[in-house]
């Protein structure tokens, strides 16, 4: 005689087909889920991919270092000045920006995975609970029949 019947909750199982959420799988939900939107975000990832290494920030530098000296040659503080924060500043840092939200993307998905493997042992642990109080439930049924027959027996 069970004192509790355990039900799963639906998600447990959805749980298991999904997996943890990566970055990887929310570009696809950027742009829709339309053939174009599709084509639009992967090669948006790709590009993002290609541009976000330090690689690519070193290539940036030496391709904006081609255009100072004629920057410097004008004398003109504006021409300088612009040089640094339009050409330098926007074209190197915009690869090293994408570095670091790479890694950032990285350590959230590390983050997800950890949290999704803790749900999953704290999912076991329960079942494993669940076990444990059914054999106790088991256990303490008998222990009231046996009472019950005591009690029968001596009249009380």
């Amino acid at each position: 005689m069970a004192l509790f019947d355990y039900a799963p909750h639906p998600h447990v199982e959805q749980r298991k087909v999904d997996g943890p959420p990566k970055v990887k799988d929310a570009v696809a939900k950027v742009h829709g889920p339309s053939l174009i939107g599709k084509i639009n975000a992967k090669v948006g990832f790709k590009i993002t991919l290609i541009v976000g290494t330090m690689w690519c920030a070193y290539l940036f530098t030496l391709l904006a270092l081609i255009s100072l000296p004629a920057a410097l040659k004008s004398a003109n503080a504006i021409i300088i000045v612009a040089w640094i924060a339009q050409t330098f500043l926007q074209l190197v840092l915009l690869p090293i920006i994408i570095v670091g939200q790479n890694v950032q993307a990285s350590a959230a998905d590390a983050r997800a995975e950890a949290t999704y493997q803790d749900a999953a042992a704290v999912l076991e642990e329960s079942i494993q609970i669940q076990a444990h109080l059914a054999a106790q439930d088991e256990e303490i049924s008998k222990i009231i029949a046996h009472l019950k027959q005591l009690s029968a027996g001596t009249g009380a």
